[in-house]
């Protein structure tokens, strides 16, 4: 690591602290595997960012001729009224829709209902399983979307949200246990940002033109259907403003819960650098909506991409 590197470093760790954030950072250069990241080991809880190994998961088993992806899942309403969660979370009756397009609800617009009808299809245990088959470590996979949705928020009144949050980055302990349970990573879906940039590696590496690389485990055809649904994922707030342009593309899944905020996503640029990129953050603000922590996150993630970028050429 060069000293400008380290200096680089040093600077954003002290951006994000006195941003309130605690952050875990890894960009990686998909074609030299040139890395740059922050604290890019730690394990926390994941969020929705479980959704891609669960379609992952699920597609490959409509390829093993396991599921039917045209079959039709009666899908009872979620009838949440909180703040947050969307699609069939909110319905108030119940939907009748073909497993396939649950994917794309799941992961293109972050439904934790869609999530958990393909769950049911696809326990927990068996997405860890077909990952470690895979050659996928380190994102762990142990419970629904539905316990996300019970959490501190949902017993305060909405102006009182902040002392959910206030809970949440209170009652920590030292080993990263929690008094509340989604953010125990003994007990939550967990993982790093390095294992979801190896997943993101995965995926791409499975994409026309990389036929040199080293191959991957995934099916090509499993592998752009999951790419297809990042490509479309309709939340685009977080880190999509640093690298979605005319000259890029970005296609990522964000995470959250309480005082978690998340993103993982592949920037592809038009002369062909490709870089993946896993954000996984904890604020210490207790406050529910926090646009500049989302700021900082892709200022962040944008300077150690760039720092890699200049090495390039």
């Amino acid at each position: 690591m060069t000293t400008g590197t380290e200096r680089l470093l040093g600077e954003l760790r002290r951006t994000l602290r006195d941003g309130g954030l605690y952050g875990s950072f890894l960009v990686r250069d998909l074609e030299t595997g040139d890395e740059i990241g922050i604290d890019p080991d730690i394990e926390l809880p994941v969020a929705s960012l479980v959704k891609i190994p669960l379609a992952l998961v699920t597609l490959e088993r409509i390829r093993r001729g396991e599921l039917d992806g045209a079959a039709v899942i009666v899908v009872p309403p979620g009838r949440i009224t909180t703040p947050g969660p969307t699609g069939l979370s909110r319905f108030r009756h119940a939907a009748h829709i073909a497993v396939e397009d649950l994917l794309y609800l799941s992961t293109c617009i972050s439904d934790n209902s869609a999530a958990d009808a393909l769950f049911a299809l696809t326990p927990p245990d068996r997405v860890g399983a077909v990952l470690h088959e895979f050659g996928l470590r380190g994102i762990t996979v142990r419970h629904t979307m539905r316990e996300l949705m019970e959490t501190p928020v949902e017993r305060f009144d909405p102006a009182d949200v902040h002392l959910a949050h206030a809970l949440a980055i209170g009652a920590g302990t030292p080993g990263r246990g929690h008094r509340v349970p989604q953010l125990d990573i003994s007990r939550a879906n967990t993982g790093t940002a390095r294992a979801f940039v190896d997943l993101l590696q995965a995926l791409w590496q499975s994409r026309p033109g990389t036929e040199g690389a080293e191959p991957s485990a995934i099916h090509p055809d499993v592998a752009a259907r999951v790419r297809g649904f990042m490509a479309n994922n309709l939340v685009r707030n977080r880190l999509a403003p640093d690298f979605d342009s005319d000259a890029s593309t970005w296609s990522s899944k964000t995470g959250m819960l309480l005082n978690l905020r998340h993103e993982v996503g592949v920037v592809e640029h038009a002369d062909g650098q490709t870089y993946a990129v896993a954000v996984l953050t904890e604020s210490r603000v207790a406050a529910g909506r926090q646009p500049g922590a989302d700021a900082l996150m892709g200022q962040v993630a944008r300077c150690l991409r760039d720092e890699l970028r200049s090495r390039w050429g």
